[in-house]
C-alpha cells in the first residue's frame, strides 16, 4: 500500500513542504494572531498558556514561549508574571504616513472624532512658521479628540492655511479623514512628514479629555506634513496615550 506522502497530489505535497518549512513558533503566532484579528480573542482575554500551546501544537515549552515572546514584542499580547498571557489593548504603530482613520483601519478598529474647536485664527505664530507663512496669517485651527473602540486615544490639533483651503470647515471633519478630504476635494497629493517626538506629562485638561491620571506620560508629536511637491500643507500637534501607541523605528547600517 502506498504511503500517505506518495498519495498526495503534487499541489498538496508542495503545500505540505511549505507548511513544514515554516518554524513552529511562527505557526503558533499565526494561529493566535488570526484569532485576535477575527475577534475570537478580545483585549483582556487570556491567551492559552505555554503548556497548553505546547500540548496543542506538539512542540516544546521553549518553542511555545518563543511564540509568545514575539507576540509580546509586536504589542499583541501582554505577559503578566505569575498570572498568564492576555490580549493587549489595541495599539497604533507610527511607521508610515497615514491618517488616524487609516491607522485604526489597519488594526481593524473604527476611528471616531469629537471636534472640540474648529475656527480660523490669526494669532498662531508657531503654526504659521511651521507652515512657512507670515506670523499673522489666517490659519484654520482644528482640535479633535480621537477615539477608537469607544475610548479616547489622542488629542490632535491641526493647522492649515485658510487661504489654501477655503470651505474646509464646512466639510464633515467630524466623520471623515482629513487626509481623505484634502486629497479628494482639494486635489492635494500628500508626500511625507517631518516629525519631532518627545515625552511629556498630561496636564489637567488633557488628562480629563483622555481619561487618564494627571501627569500620565504622553507621546507628543509635532508633525509638518508636506505635499509631494514639497509644500507644507498641515502642521499637527498631537498628544497620544503612551499605553495605546507604539513608535516603531527601523534602522539600517
Amino acid at each position: 500500500m502506498a504511503s500517505n506522502k506518495k498519495s498526495l497530489a503534487p499541489l498538496e505535497r508542495f503545500t505540505a513542504r511549505v507548511s513544514s518549512a515554516v518554524p513552529a513558533y511562527q505557526r503558533i503566532q499565526s494561529v493566535i494572531r488570526k484569532r485576535i484579528d477575527s475577534g475570537q480573542l478580545q483585549p483582556g482575554d487570556a491567551v492559552p498558556s505555554e503548556r497548553d500551546l505546547a500540548r496543542t501544537h506538539h512542540v516544546s515549552l521553549m518553542t511555545a514561549r518563543h511564540a509568545l515572546i514575539f507576540l509580546e514584542r509586536e504589542g499583541l499580547v501582554e505577559r503578566r508574571r505569575g498570572i498568564g498571557t492576555f490580549v493587549a489593548p489595541p495599539k497604533i504603530h507610527f511607521n508610515k504616513l497615514m491618517s488616524y482613520t487609516e491607522q485604526m483601519a489597519a488594526r481593524t478598529l473604527t476611528a471616531a472624532a469629537k471636534v472640540l474647536l474648529a475656527k480660523i485664527v490669526n494669532d498662531e505664530s508657531e503654526a504659521a512658521a511651521r507652515l512657512s507663512l507670515p506670523p499673522n496669517s489666517s490659519i484654520i485651527k482644528l482640535e479633535r479628540l480621537r477615539h477608537a473602540s469607544g475610548e479616547p486615544f489622542a488629542l490632535e490639533t491641526c493647522y492649515l492655511d485658510a487661504a489654501e483651503f477655503p470651505g474646509l470647515l464646512d466639510e464633515a471633519i467630524d466623520r471623515e479623514s482629513l487626509f481623505g478630504i484634502l486629497e479628494r476635494d482639494y486635489k492635494v497629493e500628500l508626500g511625507y512628514a517631518d516629525e519631532e517626538i518627545d515625552a511629556t506629562a498630561a496636564d489637567p485638561r488633557i488628562a480629563e479629555l483622555l481619561a487618564i491620571p494627571r501627569r500620565e506620560p504622553l507621546l507628543r508629536i509635532r508633525q509638518v506634513i508636506y505635499s509631494a511637491k514639497g509644500k507644507a500643507v498641515m502642521y499637527v500637534l498631537g498628544f497620544y496615550r503612551s499605553d495605546r501607541h507604539n513608535l516603531v523605528i527601523r534602522r539600517f547600517r
